[in-house]
């Protein structure tokens, strides 16, 4: 999850990444367009297949995220060498919009939905601590590291706030392929439950942290102190939990007392259940939150409480669908992320930057150890 957050948050506020090209002779934009999704189509079928193919086998050495994201970047790289129609290229730009809308709220909400209730809260404590404070912990050192290696001159020197949102940019961790290794070993479920727990709230963390340097930055002219960072973190990230919550128990109360779990209602019954993460997500985003950590809570509420109010067609059904879009939507984000490495054109000129903020992060992660 950390890789499509990373990406999605540095993206720039105009929304593309390349400048948008000419328009195409009006006879050809369907063909342009059909040539465009059938490459998609074709690289998420090949992925699915590939990552079919690497759990069957047992081979961890390449995760599925990995496999994906190289498949883009095989992808991009012949498209690049055929010197592909700017207008193809148009439709792997990025575009803010339809990632925050379509692609990132299945994966978040999937991602509280699909906790298992009893170990994690059993565990609830232990998991808020690791992520909560061990990702404000890693942020701040990992950001604190980076500016002192400009001050330094051993890098490019930035100011510290956006050397701290650098440092909550990377913060959050994505354990994939130590999870799927639990799965196939039969680990302990409280073990599970812990690593996977803070893999998710880290997340949330790293947003609102994000989001609050973001506008600390934004408003430096203004005189913003510790105190009030703090207190704009707690504003972001309290506020999008409590709208998450309460869009949850709202579902739930309602599933409980209308009465939907009746044969013939089923359709009806399902199409509210999908529609409630959404409006979780716009309502937080409506009030200037987080929409990520508020639907990510919704999904954990509606779990333990919203479905087992659905009948048993039901529950299959959203349990079904909210997986299916999920791993459609972060299959597709790897494949992007390889296909653009292979189309953009980069600069190299910040190299020291890179090598020593990773090498920030793994001296931290030394010293936690």
């Amino acid at each position: 999850m950390s890789l499509e957050l990373s990406m999605a948050l540095a993206a720039p506020p105009g929304g593309g990444l390349l400048a948008p090209p000419p328009p195409a002779p009006p006879g050809k934009e369907q063909q342009v367009a059909g040539v465009g999704i059938l490459l998609q189509i074709s690289m998420l079928v090949l992925s699915f297949v590939l990552g079919h193919v690497l759990r069957r086998h047992r081979f961890y050495y390449l995760p599925e995220a990995s496999a994906s994201l190289l498949i883009g970047l095989v992808v991009g790289g012949l498209a690049n060498i055929s010197n592909t129609e700017t207008n193809t290229r148009t439709w792997f730009n990025f575009h803010e919009e339809f990632f925050f809308l379509f692609l990132l709220p299945p994966i978040i909400f999937q991602s509280g939905f699909s906790l298992s209730p009893k170990p994690f809260f059993a565990n609830f404590g232990a998991i808020v601590t690791f992520a909560i404070l061990g990702t404000f912990i890693a942020s701040i050192v990992t950001g604190m590291l980076v500016y002192l290696g400009g001050l330094t001159f051993l890098m490019y020197k930035l100011p510290l706030v956006e050397c701290l949102m650098f440092g909550a940019l990377i913060s959050a961790t994505d354990p994939v392929t130590v999870l799927s290794i639990f799965q196939e070993l039969g680990s302990d479920v409280n073990l599970y439950a812990l690593v996977f727990g803070e893999s998710v709230l880290n997340d949330a963390m790293a947003i609102s942290l994000y989001r609050t340097m973001s506008s600390v930055r934004s408003n430096a002219a203004g005189g913003e102190n510790i105190f009030m960072m703090i207190l704009q973190f707690l504003e972001i990230f309290v506020g999008s939990m409590s709208s998450g919550v309460g869009v949850g128990f709202i579902s739930a109360l309602l599933f409980k007392y209308a009465g939907l779990d009746i044969d013939n209602l089923q359709n009806l019954e399902c199409c509210l259940f999908v529609l409630f993460p959404y409006f979780s997500y716009m309502l937080a985003e409506g009030l200037g939150l987080s929409g990520i950590v508020s639907i990510l809570f919704t999904g954990m509420v509606m779990k333990h409480y919203t479905y087992s109010n659905l009948s048993d067609n039901s529950q299959r059904f959203v349990s079904a669908f909210f997986h299916l879009l999920s791993s459609l939507a972060e299959t597709f984000v790897f494949i992007y992320m390889g296909f653009d490495i292979a189309m953009e054109e980069h600069s190299w000129s910040h190299v020291g930057f890179i090598i020593f903020s990773i090498g920030s992060k793994c001296l931290f992660l030394c010293l936690l150890g």
